[in-house]
């Protein structure tokens, strides 16, 4: 309801989108596959191999070196807030890039990206050296006084984040952003509807110095952190999710483990991303406190003790292929060398019509083509079924002995939990259904 709201004030804005901005409106466009475009291959980083005392975990840092523009001196903390020209509060999708610059989940950026920057990963996927970016890194304004040699103290709420020094301004070309990041211009699409809507005429590019961690209901630790508890030497599979754990999902991500592309001995990190997604997604504390619970649950289990969670403070894009790319290399940050990608990765339905804009395996040819150069190996999720003989088997086993699939609609389960009925076991974990069924109590009252 919130989306189709909003692309209804989208669409009356005719000054923001006439036919001369670029955009289509809803039901106007013409579809077209995603064109899965970078640019040649660029000669890779050469590996670092010291990354300091606080680093663990065997795979290198995206770019060789992992980034941290923390500053760790209380005076130096002051004397930079001090010498900032002015103030300005962060947008939640804002405070989550300033966080992942600070702490290196965005090596080898050290800022949001000027405009050569902006203009080269838009068009090539490639910072200027080379390096592979699924997303431009962009800070959005409409204030004018963002202009370049200006210091920006940024804040959540009283809370001093960080120092921004701005190298320049600059009006994008969101059109052409979108057609390459989103492979869409239409305001059906989530992405583009966000680029269009949510952010400000001007983009504004330079460095960030962090002053403190923001503060969350929950624990997003640094790359450095989490490689700290990570073997050194075995393979580390990421599993990348933005809604709740169900049985499905837990089968998937343990049994990748024994996946042919993933040594012997190797952990999962489940690495959900607690930021802003589609306005009608669960909300981010309601899936951290799932994923808290179900830890819980599962920790002296055979799989759950090769199991780790963290969190990760990540705005969705829904921008699929590209999108797959960014949270490899943020992985690869964090320490993975795999990553699970799944059947229609941060893939998105159309508002209006509800049609796919992405193919089911678009992300998965992608991951592998770019994959061995990022230096991370895509592991392709299996299709699982429920069988009432066997349990949880592949699509294609179950098609071949002729098992009886037991399926259950994201329709029937929200129905299921708000009329307070018995959800099957086999579909989602006790635990998990507890906290949601709290939410959707909370939210009744």
């Amino acid at each position: 309801m919130l989306r189709s709201c909003m692309i209804a004030a989208a669409v009356a804005s005719a000054s923001a989108f006439s036919p001369a901005s670029g955009f289509a409106a809803p039901m106007t466009r013409a579809r077209g596959a995603f064109a899965a475009q970078s640019a040649p291959a660029a000669p890779r980083a050469a590996r670092v191999a010291n990354f300091g005392p606080t680093m663990a975990a065997k795979q290198v840092p995206h770019g060789g070196v992992l980034v941290d523009q923390m500053v760790k001196d209380a005076a130096e903390k002051k004397k930079l807030a001090a010498e900032c020209d002015f103030v300005h509060q962060l947008s939640p999708r804002q405070l989550c890039d300033v966080e992942l610059i600070m702490n290196g989940g965005l090596s080898p950026i050290t800022g949001f990206m000027d405009q050569a920057n902006y203009n080269s990963v838009v068009q090539d996927m490639r910072l200027l050296d080379g390096n592979l970016f699924g997303l431009p890194i962009v800070f959005d304004t409409d204030r004018e006084d963002f202009v370049a040699g200006k210091k920006v103290l940024l804040m959540q709420d009283k809370l001093e984040i960080a120092t921004f020094t701005i190298k320049e301004s600059y009006k994008p070309d969101k059109v052409a952003e979108c057609k390459k990041c989103y492979g869409e211009t239409t305001l059906e699409h989530p992405g583009v509807l966000m680029v269009a809507t949510e952010r400000g005429q001007f983009y504004v590019g330079g460095e960030i110095k962090g002053l403190n961690k923001p503060a969350r209901d929950f624990e997003c630790r640094s790359p450095a952190e989490v490689r700290a508890d990570l073997p050194d030497d075995k393979d580390v599979v990421a599993f990348q999710c933005r809604n709740p754990v169900h049985r499905a999902h837990y089968e998937l991500f343990t049994r990748a483990l024994d996946a042919p592309e993933v040594s012997p001995g190797a952990v999962v990190l489940v690495h959900p991303t607690c930021g802003p997604t589609q306005a009608d997604d669960i909300p981010g504390d309601v899936r951290y406190r799932t994923y808290v619970r179900l830890a819980a649950e599962t920790k002296d289990s055979e799989a759950g003790k090769r199991t780790k969670w963290d969190y990760l403070p990540y705005s969705m894009h829904m921008a699929g292929p590209r999108e797959a790319i960014q949270h490899m290399m943020i992985r690869k940050n964090f320490g993975c060398t795999h990553f699970i990608i799944g059947r229609d990765m941060a893939g998105s339905k159309s508002s209006i019509s509800g049609d796919d804009y992405y193919g089911a395996y678009d992300a998965q040819d992608f991951a592998k083509k770019h994959g061995p150069e990022l230096g991370v190996t895509p592991v392709p999720s299996l299709n699982l079924v429920y069988t009432e003989s066997k349990g949880y088997v592949t699509a294609e086993e179950a098609k071949e002995q002729g098992l009886a699939e037991k399926k259950l609609s994201g329709t029937k389960f929200r129905q299921m939990l708000r009329g307070g009925e018995d959800i099957p076991e086999w579909f989602a974990f006790k635990s998990v259904v507890e906290v949601l069924r709290e939410d959707v109590m909370a939210s009744a009252n």
